[in-house]
């Protein structure tokens, strides 16, 4: 999936939003295996998903903001 019909193939801030707010299950799973990848980029999913905690209908930004703490506190 492209998405925002970005040309860049990393994972910048607007692409990791789109892939969190919009993206399919195969979307997520790049986009964790990027994290995986490059454990850097847990800062920016998090950056991305504090704008949106304070909705308590944002479950997708929640899911991720749950995924980097656990996975920051392990590294």
């Amino acid at each position: 999936m492209i998405h925002r019909h970005l040309d860049n193939p990393g994972f910048s801030g607007a692409a990791i939003d789109d892939i969190i707010s919009r993206g399919a299950w195969e979307d997520w799973a790049d986009l964790r295996q990027a994290v995986i990848n490059n454990p850097a980029l847990l800062d920016r999913v998090e950056q991305i998903c504090r704008h949106y905690t304070a909705d308590p209908y944002a479950q997708r930004y929640h899911f991720w903001m749950h995924y980097v703490k656990k996975h920051k506190t392990a590294a």
